[in-house]
C-alpha cells in the first residue's frame, strides 16, 4: 500500500504532497521523538500528535516515508516546508492515534 493509497483509505488529508509515493513498510506510533528514533523502521509511517519541525528531522533520520498527524493538530508552515525539503509526506486526520494505528495496521496486514 502506497502513501497516497493509505491516505485515501484512512480519509486523511495530504498536507505536504511533495514526496515519492512509496509502498509503506509498516508504521510506528509515538510522541516521544527519542523513542521514535530508536524504534521506527525505514520506509514506514509515523503516527503522532507532534506537529512541529523536529518531528520532520527525526522522521528524516530514520527514513520515515509519511508523518500522520492526529487529532487535527495545527501544522506550522515551517514543519510543512521542512517535510517538502526532505520529501516526507505529511497527512492530517481528525482521528486519534489509537484509531489510526488500528486502521493502518489492518490496511497494511491486508496489503501483504
Amino acid at each position: 500500500m502506497t502513501v497516497r493509497e493509505a491516505a485515501a483509505a484512512l480519509g486523511a488529508e495530504i498536507m505536504q504532497g511533495e514526496f515519492e509515493d512509496v509502498t509503506l513498510t509498516g508504521a510506528y506510533t509515538g510522541d516521544l521523538l527519542s523513542d521514535v528514533m530508536a524504534h521506527a523502521k525505514d520506509g514506514g509511517a509515523l503516527i503522532t500528535i507532534q506537529a512541529h519541525k523536529n518531528t520532520v528531522a527525526v522522521a528524516s533520520l530514520v527514513n520515515i516515508a509519511a508523518i500522520i498527524v492526529c487529532n487535527k493538530r495545527p501544522l506550522p508552515p515551517d514543519m510543512l516546508e521542512a517535510a517538502a525539503e526532505e520529501g516526507i509526506a505529511v497527512l492530517l486526520t481528525g482521528e486519534n492515534q489509537f484509531t489510526v494505528s488500528g486502521k493502518l495496521w489492518e490496511l497494511l496486514r491486508l496489503a501483504l
